[in-house]
């Protein structure tokens, strides 16, 4: 049994597609912050390469897995699956995080010292004003008022509702039914943070500074977009059926 103080073994999932060029120094980034994370790389067949380059990190070093997938099967599915093998290895915590330096690996201490109190625990943009580096105005305003529009739809109580770098308790993902959360992009982190909040879970979030990626290409995509606006719909609408259903 560890002492009540120590960090306990966290997974950092971390979906890719072509990401050959950042793949080995975030790998190195990562580990470097605490010698109990661990990296869970889930790779869609990157045509660049990607998945071989982390065959030879999990081969030199025990603590970098991976899941190697058919295709571009979208970030939602990447990250449920991501977390049933790391509740599979055991992890007690489990971070999400994107693979292009967009978050900042030095941030991850703050996130294990944050969910000794919390169930999950959020990496806001927008906490403390915008703390954006380098996006287009255009990008910048969609990524801010998606965050205002969920957060009006659903009522959760949080500044920055589309982010991707989090960490959960293993509790926590292990209250959701992951097989009913369907959605991927902006949606599947609105529809995780509202299924939190549904449950009553402890949400907190810690104010970090994100910077677009380092090189490759953006993933976002109108499709990923839209979703998102019909997404909080559903879930208001779920809400309000169950209360009266008086579930």
């Amino acid at each position: 049994m560890r002492p009540s103080g120590d960090i306990l073994k966290a997974f950092v999932i971390i979906p890719t597609y072509n990401e050959k060029d950042n793949v080995s120094s975030l790998t190195s980034a990562v580990l470097a912050q605490h010698p109990d994370l661990q990296v869970l790389f889930v790779d869609d067949n990157s045509p660049d390469g990607t998945g071989t380059l982390i065959d030879d990190l999990v081969a030199g070093n025990d603590r970098v897995h991976v899941l190697h997938r058919s295709g571009k099967l979208g970030l939602g599915s990447a990250y449920r699956e991501g977390f049933k093998a790391a509740l599979a290895k055991d992890a007690d915590y489990i971070l999400e995080m994107d693979a292009d330096f967009s978050h900042d690996p030095g941030t991850l201490p703050l996130f294990l010292s944050a969910i000794k109190e919390n169930d999950l625990v959020i990496g806001s943009r927008y906490l403390n004003g915008v703390s954006v580096v380098n996006w287009p105005i255009r990008r910048l305003i969609l990524s801010y008022f998606a965050s205002v529009y969920a957060r009006l739809v659903t009522g959760l109580q949080l500044r920055d509702c589309t982010s991707g770098f989090k960490c959960f308790r293993r509790s926590t993902i292990e209250a959701i039914d992951l097989s009913r959360v369907t959605s991927d992009g902006y949606s599947f982190q609105i529809e995780m943070n509202y299924l939190c909040m549904e449950k009553g879970f402890r949400i907190a979030e810690i104010p970090i500074i994100f910077i677009d990626r380092h090189s490759g290409s953006s993933k976002m995509s109108g499709s990923i977009v839209r979703e998102a606006v019909i997404m909080v719909w559903k879930l208001r609408l779920r809400s309000i059926l169950l209360r009266l259903l008086g579930k």
